[in-house]
């Protein structure tokens, strides 16, 4: 599906921003050996920036409406899934702000809330209930998320003994089934082959189409622009620019060169 193809479901401001980011920064430590004294685990949210930290985002702001597809660019180690993360709230940030006003479909990190030794079966019924489903839900939709993902002949096998894109089909298969408003998709699409990739596309057009929020980290330009009219480039934690996706792409070829 062609991105002119999404245009009837363009945000409405009206209803207000789904996801408000303000001020956002989040520090790591490059390696164990830096230490935090007595002073500084008390200091708040404002502490000085010790030796062998360094900020993986940096005062970053931004709004997404309602039905928007947001397209994430930058090179690897800007700070892009750690964003996907704190609007996950599964990261919590330094200094700022993250306003989540819908639940979130994330779909980050393939190995994600799945056990290894519990069965594929145990798995779906496992994450999709840490999700909100109930078990009714789940007993509805088991066959087809179990259909979509190709595993038919894999349910009682434990999740351990599947391959990469066995494992990335089975927790699509689950998150894009999830009723929450907004999808996170990080780069694991790319484990998969080319055929359930277009399937898993597929259902995105199918998702978007139906009114819900997409965060869409890729490194591929036609992906990006298969599915998002707005893009956000991060450079070294730092929002560099946020604007229509053929502009953020152009800025970062014209930096980095084409991917």
């Amino acid at each position: 599906m062609a991105i002119d193809q999404h245009a009837a479901r363009a945000a409405d401001p009206a209803l207000g921003p789904v996801i408000s980011v303000r001020g956002l920064g989040i520090r790591f430590r490059r390696n164990r050996t830096a230490r935090r004294d007595f002073k500084d685990l008390f200091a708040g949210r404002h502490r000085r920036t010790l030796p062998g930290e360094f900020w993986a985002l940096r005062d970053v702001s931004f709004d997404v409406q309602p039905g928007e597809a947001i397209g994430v660019v930058g090179r690897n180690g800007q700070g892009k899934s750690t964003l996907l993360k704190l609007v996950a709230q599964v990261l919590l940030p330094d200094e700022g702000e993250v306003h989540v006003a819908a639940g979130v479909a994330p779909l980050i990190e393939i190995t994600g809330g799945f056990v290894n030794d519990l069965t594929v079966r145990e798995n779906v019924y496992l994450t999709a209930g840490l999700h909100g489903m109930t078990r009714a839900e789940i007993d509805a939709r088991y066959d087809e998320m179990i259909a979509f993902a190709e595993l038919e002949e894999f349910q009682n096998t434990p999740y351990k003994h599947l391959s990469s894109g066995m494992k990335v089909r089975i927790a699509f298969a689950v998150v894009s089934r999830l009723e929450e408003p907004i999808l996170l998709v990080d780069e694991v699409l790319a484990v998969g082959d080319k055929a359930f990739r277009d399937k898993c596309y597929r259902r995105i057009d199918e998702l978007l189409a139906g009114g819900r929020t997409l965060f869409f980290v890729s490194h591929s330009d036609r992906d990006l622009r298969r599915f998002c009219r707005r893009g956000l480039y991060l450079d070294r934690g730092e929002l560099l620019l946020d604007g229509p996706i053929d502009e953020v792409l152009a800025r970062y070829d014209a930096d980095h060169g084409p991917e």
